[in-house]
């Protein structure tokens, strides 16, 4: 068997030395998952990774995708957050040559703790980076056989406020308002709530005018913070 890299071995004495079963227990109940956990909780594990990044530099774009992919592939469910956590770190790496990877975990993850934090913080980076290359990738992901592509092209701009494509938004959304998928009606409302604190006149002519195209749960997700203030406009 091929040796761990110092991070992943560290990253994973810290986490067993921190176990809680009790805890364990719970994360998975909530998550709905049989993975195993640790039981170490979101606060405690980025402690952990600050001070193993702090001792062991990551140095290259090489290293950063094999650190990444090696914690992504151990069994439990923080080592698999621990390389989510890693990843995000190192913003000068996320770039087209780690969108495989940011791929294949998304694939790989298929539930909502995974995949939105890849969707927005690494996915939503190299598109706000590589517009002209990652469009037509998004474009083909919008229609995708996975539901978690899917749910990523929709969400992937959420932090891109002023920068928002919002013709494509609104497209994406159109586009996979009719599935009756939870996690992707909650995307779509989610998506066009966070455009609507940078567009909020924008997203309410929208949502008005595709009332009849969006699902109860969408259009009450994307009115949340905006349905009091323009409550007596006609559209």
């Amino acid at each position: 068997m091929s040796k761990q890299h110092p991070i992943i071995l560290a990253i994973q004495r810290k986490l067993q030395a921190a176990e809680n079963k009790t805890n364990a227990q719970a994360m998975a109940a909530y998550m709905k998952t049989t993975m195993p956990f640790y039981g170490v909780k979101s606060a405690e594990r980025r402690i952990i990774i600050k001070q193993v990044l702090a001792e062991n530099v990551i140095q290259s774009q090489e290293e950063y995708l094999v650190v990444v992919d090696a914690l992504w592939r151990q069994p439990h469910r923080e080592e698999k957050y621990a390389a989510i956590d890693i990843a995000r770190t190192y913003k000068k790496y996320h770039n087209m040559l780690a969108l495989p990877l940011y791929e294949k975990m998304i694939r790989e993850g298929s539930w909502w703790d995974f995949v939105d934090d890849i969707a927005i913080n690494l996915v939503g980076t190299v598109l706000l980076q590589n517009p002209s290359i990652m469009w037509p990738i998004a474009e083909q992901w919008i229609s995708d056989e996975s539901l978690w592509i899917r749910r990523t092209a929709v969400i992937c701009q959420n932090k891109f406020k002023s920068n928002t494509d919002a013709e494509r938004l609104f497209s994406f959304c159109l586009q996979r308002s009719y599935e009756k998928e939870f996690f992707m009606r909650k995307a779509i409302g989610w998506a066009l709530r966070e455009y609507a604190k940078t567009e909020k006149s924008r997203v309410y002519a929208f949502v008005e005018q595709q009332k009849d195209q969006l699902s109860g749960l969408s259009y009450r997700e994307a009115m949340k913070r905006i349905s009091k203030d323009f409550s007596d406009i006609v559209i």
